[in-house]
Protein backbone atom coordinates (compact mmCIF):
# COMPACT_ATOMS: atom_id res chain seq x y z
CA UNK A 1 0.00 0.00 0.00
CA UNK A 2 1.11 3.17 -1.08
CA UNK A 3 1.81 5.93 2.62
CA UNK A 4 2.33 9.40 1.44
CA UNK A 5 0.96 10.43 4.84
CA UNK A 6 4.50 10.76 6.61
CA UNK A 7 5.72 13.54 8.44
CA UNK A 8 7.22 16.58 6.69
CA UNK A 9 11.13 17.72 8.28
CA UNK A 10 10.43 21.40 7.39
CA UNK A 11 9.03 23.37 9.81
CA UNK A 12 4.88 22.32 10.87
CA UNK A 13 1.87 23.72 12.48
CA UNK A 14 2.73 21.49 15.95
CA UNK A 15 6.18 23.30 16.09
CA UNK A 16 3.94 26.51 15.83
CA UNK A 17 1.89 25.35 18.08
CA UNK A 18 4.28 23.86 20.93
CA UNK A 19 6.29 27.18 20.63
CA UNK A 20 3.12 29.71 21.02
CA UNK A 21 1.25 27.33 23.85
CA UNK A 22 -1.57 26.23 21.89
CA UNK A 23 -3.46 23.50 19.80
CA UNK A 24 -2.67 22.92 16.22
CA UNK A 25 -6.25 23.55 15.37
CA UNK A 26 -5.61 27.06 16.48
CA UNK A 27 -2.75 27.26 14.88
CA UNK A 28 -4.08 26.31 11.51
CA UNK A 29 -7.51 29.05 12.42
CA UNK A 30 -5.17 31.49 13.39
CA UNK A 31 -2.90 31.48 9.88
CA UNK A 32 -5.62 31.12 7.55
CA UNK A 33 -8.40 33.22 8.81
CA UNK A 34 -11.24 30.90 8.49
CA UNK A 35 -12.71 31.26 12.43
CA UNK A 36 -12.96 33.89 14.65
CA UNK A 37 -10.25 33.65 17.46
CA UNK A 38 -9.01 35.71 19.99
CA UNK A 39 -7.14 38.61 18.46
CA UNK A 40 -4.00 38.59 20.89
CA UNK A 41 -3.74 34.61 20.66
CA UNK A 42 -3.62 35.48 16.43
CA UNK A 43 -1.11 38.04 17.19
CA UNK A 44 0.94 35.42 19.06
CA UNK A 45 0.82 32.84 16.86
CA UNK A 46 1.51 34.80 13.53
CA UNK A 47 4.34 36.05 15.68
CA UNK A 48 5.70 32.54 16.44
CA UNK A 49 5.05 31.41 12.75
CA UNK A 50 7.33 34.23 11.75
CA UNK A 51 10.25 33.31 14.37
CA UNK A 52 10.26 29.97 13.50
CA UNK A 53 9.82 30.38 9.92
CA UNK A 54 6.91 28.67 8.73
CA UNK A 55 5.64 28.59 5.36
CA UNK A 56 3.13 26.18 4.54
CA UNK A 57 3.90 25.95 0.89
CA UNK A 58 1.75 22.66 0.43
CA UNK A 59 2.17 23.14 -3.46
CA UNK A 60 6.20 22.62 -3.24
CA UNK A 61 6.18 20.59 -0.46
CA UNK A 62 4.03 17.91 -2.68
CA UNK A 63 6.04 18.22 -4.82
CA UNK A 64 8.75 16.81 -3.22
CA UNK A 65 6.99 14.09 -0.84
CA UNK A 66 4.64 12.96 -3.47
CA UNK A 67 2.18 14.13 -0.86
CA UNK A 68 -1.01 16.65 -2.03
CA UNK A 69 -1.70 17.24 1.71
CA UNK A 70 -5.29 16.09 0.69
CA UNK A 71 -7.43 13.79 2.47
CA UNK A 72 -10.20 12.68 0.56
CA UNK A 73 -14.07 11.89 2.75
CA UNK A 74 -16.89 9.63 0.90
CA UNK A 75 -20.04 9.50 2.21
CA UNK A 76 -22.90 7.76 0.98
CA UNK A 77 -26.08 10.35 2.49
CA UNK A 78 -24.00 12.14 4.85
CA UNK A 79 -23.59 15.29 3.13
CA UNK A 80 -26.86 15.96 2.57
CA UNK A 81 -28.47 15.54 6.49
CA UNK A 82 -28.02 17.41 9.63
CA UNK A 83 -24.86 15.45 10.54
CA UNK A 84 -22.40 16.44 7.82
CA UNK A 85 -21.31 19.47 9.25
CA UNK A 86 -20.10 18.09 12.26
CA UNK A 87 -18.49 14.92 10.34
CA UNK A 88 -17.17 17.25 8.21
CA UNK A 89 -15.89 19.65 10.56
CA UNK A 90 -13.81 17.17 12.71
CA UNK A 91 -12.53 15.87 9.48
CA UNK A 92 -11.45 19.24 8.64
CA UNK A 93 -9.92 19.83 11.92
CA UNK A 94 -7.85 17.04 12.23
CA UNK A 95 -6.55 17.32 8.36
CA UNK A 96 -5.62 20.69 9.50
CA UNK A 97 -3.70 19.42 12.76
CA UNK A 98 -1.25 17.78 9.76
CA UNK A 99 -1.30 20.78 7.33
CA UNK A 100 -4.07 18.98 5.11
CA UNK A 101 -7.56 19.45 3.98
CA UNK A 102 -10.63 17.23 2.78
CA UNK A 103 -12.27 16.54 -0.07
CA UNK A 104 -15.37 15.60 0.46
CA UNK A 105 -17.85 13.96 -1.81
CA UNK A 106 -20.89 12.21 -1.41
CA UNK A 107 -22.67 9.07 -3.97
CA UNK A 108 -26.04 9.65 -2.24
CA UNK A 109 -26.39 6.11 -1.70
CA UNK A 110 -25.95 5.26 -6.02
CA UNK A 111 -24.00 2.73 -6.75
CA UNK A 112 -22.51 4.56 -9.86
CA UNK A 113 -22.03 7.66 -8.12
CA UNK A 114 -19.32 6.00 -5.61
CA UNK A 115 -17.66 4.44 -8.37
CA UNK A 116 -17.28 8.19 -10.21
CA UNK A 117 -16.49 10.06 -6.96
CA UNK A 118 -13.49 7.09 -6.11
CA UNK A 119 -12.28 7.77 -9.37
CA UNK A 120 -12.27 11.70 -8.54
CA UNK A 121 -10.15 11.28 -5.45
CA UNK A 122 -7.94 8.92 -6.53
CA UNK A 123 -7.62 11.47 -9.72
CA UNK A 124 -6.72 13.88 -7.24
CA UNK A 125 -4.15 12.19 -5.72
CA UNK A 126 -5.54 12.02 -2.00
CA UNK A 127 -3.16 10.50 0.41
CA UNK A 128 -5.82 8.75 2.46
CA UNK A 129 -9.47 8.06 2.67
CA UNK A 130 -12.17 8.24 5.35
CA UNK A 131 -15.51 5.85 4.01
CA UNK A 132 -18.23 6.83 5.79
CA UNK A 133 -21.90 6.14 6.19
CA UNK A 134 -24.89 8.45 7.43
CA UNK A 135 -26.12 5.52 9.76
CA UNK A 136 -23.73 2.83 11.19
CA UNK A 137 -23.29 -0.12 8.96
CA UNK A 138 -21.38 -2.89 7.91
CA UNK A 139 -19.62 -2.09 4.54
CA UNK A 140 -17.82 -3.94 1.85
CA UNK A 141 -15.42 -1.44 1.08
CA UNK A 142 -14.65 -1.00 -2.53
CA UNK A 143 -11.55 -2.74 -4.22
CA UNK A 144 -10.49 0.53 -5.95
CA UNK A 145 -9.64 1.78 -2.92
CA UNK A 146 -7.31 -1.06 -2.25
CA UNK A 147 -3.95 1.31 -3.40
CA UNK A 148 -4.70 3.70 -0.77
CA UNK A 149 -5.13 4.10 3.26
CA UNK A 150 -9.21 3.80 4.61
CA UNK A 151 -10.24 4.29 7.66
CA UNK A 152 -14.20 3.68 8.19
CA UNK A 153 -16.59 6.26 9.61
CA UNK A 154 -19.98 5.20 11.23
CA UNK A 155 -19.39 1.83 9.59
CA UNK A 156 -17.43 -1.42 10.25
CA UNK A 157 -16.13 -4.24 7.88
CA UNK A 158 -15.07 -7.59 8.50
CA UNK A 159 -12.03 -7.40 6.43
CA UNK A 160 -9.58 -6.19 9.46
CA UNK A 161 -7.07 -4.30 7.91
CA UNK A 162 -9.22 -1.50 8.07
CA UNK A 163 -9.79 0.99 10.99
CA UNK A 164 -13.27 2.05 11.89
CA UNK A 165 -14.76 4.37 14.34
CA UNK A 166 -18.79 4.01 15.04
CA UNK A 167 -20.99 4.84 18.60
CA UNK A 168 -20.84 2.68 21.49
CA UNK A 169 -24.38 1.49 20.59
CA UNK A 170 -24.44 -0.79 23.38
CA UNK A 171 -23.58 1.62 26.04
CA UNK A 172 -26.48 3.99 24.00
CA UNK A 173 -28.73 1.39 25.02
CA UNK A 174 -27.62 1.16 28.25
CA UNK A 175 -27.58 4.88 29.08
CA UNK A 176 -30.77 5.88 27.61
CA UNK A 177 -32.57 2.96 29.89
CA UNK A 178 -30.55 3.30 32.50
CA UNK A 179 -31.66 6.95 32.79
CA UNK A 180 -35.09 5.80 32.64
CA UNK A 181 -34.54 3.70 35.40
CA UNK A 182 -32.58 5.74 37.17
CA UNK A 183 -35.54 8.28 37.67
CA UNK A 184 -37.88 5.83 38.83
CA UNK A 185 -39.63 4.00 35.84
CA UNK A 186 -39.44 0.23 36.36
CA UNK A 187 -42.26 -0.73 32.74
CA UNK A 188 -39.98 0.48 29.70
CA UNK A 189 -40.62 -0.25 26.45
CA UNK A 190 -38.74 0.33 23.25
CA UNK A 191 -39.59 1.47 19.54
CA UNK A 192 -37.14 0.03 17.08
CA UNK A 193 -36.29 -0.47 13.64
CA UNK A 194 -37.03 -3.41 11.39
CA UNK A 195 -33.40 -3.28 9.69
CA UNK A 196 -30.89 -5.37 10.69
CA UNK A 197 -28.22 -2.76 11.21
CA UNK A 198 -25.53 -2.86 14.04
CA UNK A 199 -27.18 0.12 15.29
CA UNK A 200 -30.55 -1.57 16.32
CA UNK A 201 -29.19 -4.91 17.51
CA UNK A 202 -26.61 -2.68 19.58
CA UNK A 203 -28.83 -0.48 21.20
CA UNK A 204 -31.45 -3.26 22.01
CA UNK A 205 -29.05 -5.58 23.34
CA UNK A 206 -27.98 -2.55 25.84
CA UNK A 207 -31.69 -1.64 26.97
CA UNK A 208 -32.17 -5.63 27.38
CA UNK A 209 -29.31 -5.63 29.57
CA UNK A 210 -30.21 -2.80 31.55
CA UNK A 211 -33.51 -4.15 32.55
CA UNK A 212 -32.51 -7.54 33.59
CA UNK A 213 -29.30 -5.97 35.55
CA UNK A 214 -31.99 -4.14 37.37
CA UNK A 215 -33.27 -7.54 38.09
CA UNK A 216 -36.56 -6.48 36.30
CA UNK A 217 -38.29 -8.97 33.15
CA UNK A 218 -38.52 -7.48 29.58
CA UNK A 219 -42.07 -7.45 28.67
CA UNK A 220 -41.76 -8.22 24.89
CA UNK A 221 -45.35 -6.56 24.17
CA UNK A 222 -43.39 -3.22 24.96
CA UNK A 223 -40.94 -4.17 22.23
CA UNK A 224 -42.45 -2.82 18.69
CA UNK A 225 -40.33 -2.26 15.36
CA UNK A 226 -41.21 -0.36 12.43
CA UNK A 227 -39.90 1.88 9.93
CA UNK A 228 -37.26 4.64 11.60
CA UNK A 229 -38.96 7.59 10.56
CA UNK A 230 -41.76 9.55 12.49
CA UNK A 231 -44.67 7.16 10.61
CA UNK A 232 -43.06 4.17 12.21
CA UNK A 233 -42.29 5.77 15.27
CA UNK A 234 -46.26 6.27 16.03
CA UNK A 235 -47.19 2.73 14.41
CA UNK A 236 -44.33 1.21 17.28
CA UNK A 237 -45.75 3.86 19.62
CA UNK A 238 -49.40 2.82 19.18
CA UNK A 239 -48.65 -1.10 19.41
CA UNK A 240 -47.17 -0.58 22.77
CA UNK A 241 -49.30 2.20 24.47
CA UNK A 242 -52.44 1.01 23.03
CA UNK A 243 -53.02 -1.84 26.09
CA UNK A 244 -54.01 -1.45 29.87
CA UNK A 245 -50.86 -2.61 30.73
CA UNK A 246 -48.74 0.16 29.28
CA UNK A 247 -45.15 0.93 30.33
CA UNK A 248 -44.66 4.59 31.53
CA UNK A 249 -41.59 5.29 29.72
CA UNK A 250 -40.47 4.22 25.75
CA UNK A 251 -36.70 4.31 24.67
CA UNK A 252 -36.47 5.18 20.69
CA UNK A 253 -34.42 4.00 18.52
CA UNK A 254 -33.79 7.94 17.01
CA UNK A 255 -35.10 10.84 17.08
CA UNK A 256 -37.52 10.67 14.22
CA UNK A 257 -39.11 7.17 15.82
CA UNK A 258 -39.71 9.70 19.21
CA UNK A 259 -41.46 12.25 17.10
CA UNK A 260 -43.52 9.36 15.99
CA UNK A 261 -44.36 8.27 19.99
CA UNK A 262 -45.29 11.82 20.94
CA UNK A 263 -48.01 11.64 18.07
CA UNK A 264 -48.94 8.08 19.61
CA UNK A 265 -49.30 9.44 22.94
CA UNK A 266 -51.29 12.33 21.89
CA UNK A 267 -53.92 9.65 20.03
CA UNK A 268 -54.46 7.98 23.67
CA UNK A 269 -55.09 10.96 25.15
CA UNK A 270 -51.70 10.53 26.90
CA UNK A 271 -49.15 13.72 28.18
CA UNK A 272 -45.27 13.85 27.94
CA UNK A 273 -44.08 13.73 30.85
CA UNK A 274 -46.63 13.20 32.60
CA UNK A 275 -48.09 9.81 31.70
CA UNK A 276 -45.23 8.57 29.70
CA UNK A 277 -41.23 9.79 29.51
CA UNK A 278 -39.54 9.26 25.70
CA UNK A 279 -36.03 9.07 25.09
CA UNK A 280 -34.40 9.31 22.03
CA UNK A 281 -30.97 9.31 20.11
CA UNK A 282 -29.26 11.17 17.78
CA UNK A 283 -29.59 14.90 18.91
CA UNK A 284 -31.36 15.86 15.75
CA UNK A 285 -31.86 19.20 16.89
CA UNK A 286 -34.83 20.51 14.71
CA UNK A 287 -36.76 17.73 16.45
CA UNK A 288 -35.37 17.74 20.24
CA UNK A 289 -35.91 21.46 20.36
CA UNK A 290 -38.93 21.53 18.27
CA UNK A 291 -41.20 19.13 19.98
CA UNK A 292 -43.03 19.74 23.27
CA UNK A 293 -41.47 18.84 25.75
CA UNK A 294 -37.98 19.52 24.42
CA UNK A 295 -36.82 15.79 23.88
CA UNK A 296 -34.36 14.14 25.97
CA UNK A 297 -31.67 12.25 23.72
CA UNK A 298 -28.58 10.48 23.19
CA UNK A 299 -26.26 12.47 20.70
CA UNK A 300 -24.16 10.83 18.39
CA UNK A 301 -20.60 11.89 18.23
CA UNK A 302 -20.30 12.92 14.06
CA UNK A 303 -17.38 15.48 15.22
CA UNK A 304 -15.90 13.02 17.41
CA UNK A 305 -16.03 10.36 14.65
CA UNK A 306 -14.86 12.80 11.58
CA UNK A 307 -12.01 14.05 13.43
CA UNK A 308 -10.92 10.63 14.74
CA UNK A 309 -10.97 9.17 11.39
CA UNK A 310 -8.60 11.15 9.66
CA UNK A 311 -6.22 11.20 13.00
CA UNK A 312 -6.18 7.69 12.33
CA UNK A 313 -5.16 7.89 8.98
CA UNK A 314 -1.92 9.85 9.96
CA UNK A 315 -1.44 7.85 12.94
CA UNK A 316 -1.25 4.70 10.88
CA UNK A 317 1.17 6.65 7.96
CA UNK A 318 3.67 7.32 11.32
CA UNK A 319 3.04 3.51 11.92
CA UNK A 320 2.78 4.31 15.27
CA UNK A 321 2.21 0.68 17.43
CA UNK A 322 -1.65 -0.50 17.62
CA UNK A 323 -2.13 1.77 15.12
CA UNK A 324 -4.84 -0.38 12.99
CA UNK A 325 -7.82 -0.40 15.53
CA UNK A 326 -11.65 -0.59 15.86
CA UNK A 327 -12.94 2.53 18.08
CA UNK A 328 -16.36 2.75 19.87
CA UNK A 329 -16.94 6.44 20.65
CA UNK A 330 -18.89 7.22 23.73
CA UNK A 331 -22.31 8.65 23.33
CA UNK A 332 -23.56 11.79 25.55
CA UNK A 333 -27.29 12.11 27.22
CA UNK A 334 -28.33 15.46 26.89
CA UNK A 335 -31.57 15.79 28.97
CA UNK A 336 -34.22 18.35 28.06
CA UNK A 337 -37.84 17.97 29.52
CA UNK A 338 -39.18 14.87 28.32
CA UNK A 339 -38.53 12.50 31.28
CA UNK A 340 -39.39 12.88 34.81
CA UNK A 341 -40.21 10.07 37.23
CA UNK A 342 -43.41 7.81 36.63
CA UNK A 343 -46.85 9.30 38.42
CA UNK A 344 -47.64 6.74 42.01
Amino acid sequence: MDNKLGKSARVGIRDVAAAAGVSPTTVSHALSGARAINPETRVRVLEVAQKLGYSPDLRARGLRSSRTFTVGLLSDTIAVTPYAGLIISGAQDAAAEHESVVLALDSTGDAQRELLGIRTLLDHRVDGLVYARMSHQSVTVPRELDGIPVVLANASSAESKYSSVVPDEQQIGLDATGHLLGVGHERIGFATVTENVPAAAGRELGYRTAIQAAGLPVNEAWVSASTGDAKGGREAGRAILDRENRPTAIFCFNDEMAMGVYQAANDLGLSIPGDLSVIGVDDLQLITRALVPNLTTIALPHYQMGHWAVSQLFAQAAAEPNAHKAERLHCQLVQRDSVKAPNG
